[in-house]
């Protein structure tokens, strides 16, 4: 009974997850909508990571490069010079170029290991941050290109096309690419939770615990490792279409090694091996850099965009606050935010009833009952409300 209890409450939790994240479009402004844009777009890439790093247990400091192949892969196949595709097509095509680049390096990601490793896939950044300043043709050199709007059936994610406007409120292309945004994020959160669930999943767990143990189970070290290395890099290569679309214009220097790094920030920040935790980290090292931008003026020792008197800039700061993010982690929860808030859930879980005179209990959870069901009629009047009735204020 307290296993359909805790399924029920886990379904519905996502449930109402889904609905919030559906609805804030209606009510956000085009600046918070950009930092969920980029939240999704860096959880994609995140849980990719994570897969390789969390739970199969290889390092990699080149995830920027195939969040490069991404991004410029939709660019030029979509674009012209390019092949001109049609954009559905070339976020696909996209999506497995990278796939195919991350195939190339398997076999050495199937028989390298740890820092080796790492040092192996850090020669892939400086090779592709060299390509994309050189190509001109391709990648437009050092000012980049501009990204071609996405489109799937007549529809246009993007504000240059058809003006659409739901339940009075104008949908533009941050309101339109929040949901393309939403979608692809539930893909990745099932698949990469199905991988992790299934026998690929403890394939790669045991692999990474002992690749002895392992291989005397059945598992197949240099397949296993290949294969893993694969899936991240077309998660990698989502993640980076996504990014295009939302960024609009890509350059080489965003996908520097920088970026490499932060992603390892948001797996080990939010707990490695976990889906719901690389989504965490990944929200908090996104968005702690745009909103200390935003807000600079308002904080101490930040000195705001382009005043050059010398002070700490909103994107050192954000750096060093979650560089120290990282040292108390690992000094306090190695298993990161998810480890943080399943102790949390199981505290709840544990806390002892109040004990009181007799009847007390019933009278409490007579209460209780009430209170649940007013809050849940609370809920079904909120969800009844029509999201026009609030005002929206748009940013240029």
């Amino acid at each position: 009974m307290s296993d359909l209890r805790s399924l029920v409450r886990r379904r519905g939790t996502l449930l109402l997850s889904a609905l919030l994240l559906c609805a804030l479009p209606f009510y956000l402004d085009a600046f918070w909508l950009r930092i969920g844009l980029f939240s999704m777009a860096a959880a994609i890439g995140a849980v990719g990571l994570g897969l390789l790093s969390g739970t199969a247990g290889q390092l990699s400091l080149g995830h920027a490069f195939f969040l490069a192949t991404g991004a410029y892969g939709y660019v030029w196949l979509a674009g012209e010079p390019g092949p001109g595709l049609p954009p559905a097509v070339a976020a696909v095509l996209a999506v497995l170029l990278a796939g195919a680049a991350g195939g190339l390096f398997s076999p050495v990601a199937g028989r390298v290991k740890g820092i080796y490793l790492g040092v192996a896939t850090l020669a892939l950044v400086f090779l592709g941050h060299h390509v994309l300043l050189t190509a001109d043709s391709v990648t437009g050199g050092f000012n980049g290109r501009s990204v071609p709007p996405l489109e799937a059936g007549g529809f246009a994610f993007a504000d240059s096309g058809p003006r659409l406007t739901v339940l009075g409120v104008p949908f533009g292309a941050e309101e339109r690419l929040w949901y393309l945004g939403l979608a692809l994020f539930a893909l990745t959160w099932f698949t990469a939770r199905g991988l992790l669930r299934g026998r690929p999943g403890r394939a790669l767990a045991a692999l990474r615990d002992s690749e002895t143990a392992a291989s005397v189970m059945g598992v197949h070290v240099a397949r296993y490792r290949s294969a893993a290395f694969v899936v991240s890099s077309m998660y990698a290569g989502l993640a980076g279409v996504l990014l295009a679309l939302s960024f609009r214009r890509v350059v080489p220097d965003y996908f520097s090694l920088a970026l490499s790094v932060d992603y390892l920030a948001m797996i080990v920040i939010g707990g490695l091996g976990s889906v719901a935790g690389a989504s965490a980290g990944a929200v908090f090292v996104t968005a702690l850099p745009l909103l200390m931008t935003r807000y600079a003026d308002q904080l101490p020792l930040v000195a705001t965009p382009g005043s050059g008197d010398g002070a700490i800039g909103p994107t050192e700061a954000s750096r060093y606050l979650y560089g120290a993010a990282i040292v108390v982690i690992l000094l306090r929860a190695p298993d990161g935010l998810s480890g943080l808030a399943g102790r949390a859930r199981a505290r709840l879980r544990r806390r002892p009833p109040v004990t009181g005179p007799p009847g007390a209990a019933s009278d409490s959870e007579s209460s209780e009952e009430s209170g649940a069901s007013g809050a849940s009629d609370d809920s079904d009047d909120s969800d009844d409300s029509d999201p026009s009735a609030r005002a929206k204020e748009h940013t240029p």
